[in-house]
């Protein structure tokens, strides 16, 4: 683990927000200064695009938290222009974090690829849209980093296969993720990053962990079976009115996950020889030695 780069956090922020531009900026200010997260992720959807005319119109499946009187109407709310985005970017890089974004669909990855931040998400709900990857392969230079939820092997295969003949697997980073909110413990299934990293660490960027659990115990096992990047929902309060904000950490988690992430990675080295010099003091005083 020594050759390698620290691990990257990534505080998601997504849509706990709640449509306000003044609570998007405190996310980020708290992630940055009391969390020292690496970066802050949000999403940007076309609604329209996204659901069928049905589907933008019938009422939030859970009405106690919906922004909206239908369901289309509680996404627009929540949804934040390019424009917005251009300020959360600059703003992102007054506070020293990296901004970054979710795409769900084509015209989301056109407007954010017109921002050209370092790199852009695939959600696993999206992961299986080829125009949207092909926009991405084509018309992006950056990072595209995708999340393998409630997806198969073969289509997992099928992604990597396609950012391969687009020449562009070297710029991908693929996530071990089960999508839950929030998922037992048993549904973690932290062992996937092993089996990515066997079978496609050789051909992309690399492999990280998307998590949606509780506490951050599983987070610290993901960095130590190889995991780049460690991507979690964040909110200031896991009270609030919204779908994520029970499946985040509050700043004090996110506080301690980049603490014990950065931590736990600068132990997980061999010793650089057998009798380390903290230990030679030690030795000297205490090993037992015969008279």
């Amino acid at each position: 683990m020594d050759s390698k780069k620290a691990p990257v956090v990534i505080a998601e922020i997504g849509c706990n927000h709640m449509g306000s531009m003044e609570l998007a900026k405190e996310l980020v200010t708290v992630a940055a200064t009391f969390c020292k997260a690496d970066i802050v992720k949000f999403q940007k959807r076309n609604s329209k695009e996204l659901l069928t005319e049905e589907q933008y119109n019938a009422p939030h499946p859970n009405p106690i938290n919906s922004f909206g009187d239908t369901y289309g109407a509680h996404r627009e709310f929540l949804e934040f222009d390019k424009e917005q985005h251009r300020e959360l970017m600059q703003f992102c890089d007054d506070m020293n974090i990296e901004y970054s974004t979710s795409v769900w669909d084509v015209t989301s990855a056109r407007e954010m690829i017109e921002l050209n931040p370092r790199m852009l998400k695939v959600p696993s709900a999206c992961n299986n849209n080829f125009e949207l990857l092909g926009v991405l392969a084509d018309e992006y230079e950056g990072e595209v980093h995708l999340s393998f939820g409630m997806t198969t092997h073969e289509e997992e295969q099928q992604v990597v296969d396609f950012f391969k003949e687009k020449g562009r697997a070297k710029d991908l980073v693929i996530y071990s993720c089960t999508s839950g909110y929030p998922v037992p413990f048993e549904d973690i299934c932290l062992l996937e990053i092993s089996r990515l990293k066997e079978a496609f660490e050789k051909d992309v960027k690399a492999i990280g962990f998307s998590g949606h659990h509780l506490g951050i115990a599983a987070d610290i096992a993901a960095i130590t079976l190889g995991a780049e990047y460690v991507e979690r929902h964040y909110t200031l309060d896991r009270t609030w009115k919204g779908t994520d904000h029970s499946a985040s950490l509050e700043p004090d988690g996110m506080r301690k996950l980049t603490r014990d992430v950065k931590n736990v990675f600068k132990a997980l080295t061999y010793k650089s020889k057998e009798i380390l010099p903290i230990e030679q003091v030690q030795r000297d005083k205490l090993k037992w030695r015969e008279q």
